[in-house]
């Protein structure tokens, strides 16, 4: 069974950084981070492929996404932390390539990241 436990979410001021980590247990998948807010759709942040390409959604240019293949872990470097920015973040695997949410075989528990103004 896939497991991804995430790790990094807080609570911070407006400018802010924070990084999140998530690791996955088995077989290594495409890795990537979605974010949900209270009352949106779930939103596509960033994705690490397995072969080594990324892309970004949401927060890009100010978000970067990393993968420690050994690890099986992906990092998610937030910068600039917008109050916008506050959500669950949650990390997902997957064999697809798909910014859809709905494309995704597995899923961490979410960590919460709050930005103050």
């Amino acid at each position: 069974q896939i497991q991804l436990v995430e790790s990094g979410g807080g609570t911070v001021q407006a400018g802010a950084s924070l990084r999140l980590s998530c690791t996955a247990s088995g077989v290594t998948f495409n890795m990537g981070w979605f974010r949900q807010a209270p009352g949106q759709d779930r939103k596509f942040v960033a994705l690490y492929t397995k072969s080594g390409s990324y892309s970004y959604g949401v927060g890009s240019g100010r978000f970067t996404i990393s993968r420690d293949i050994p690890k099986n872990t992906v990092y998610l470097q937030m910068n600039n932390l917008l109050p916008g920015d506050t959500a669950v973040y949650v990390c997902a695997a997957g064999s697809v390539t798909s910014y859809s949410p709905y494309d995704y075989n597995y899923w961490g528990q979410g960590v919460q990241v709050t930005v103050s103004s």
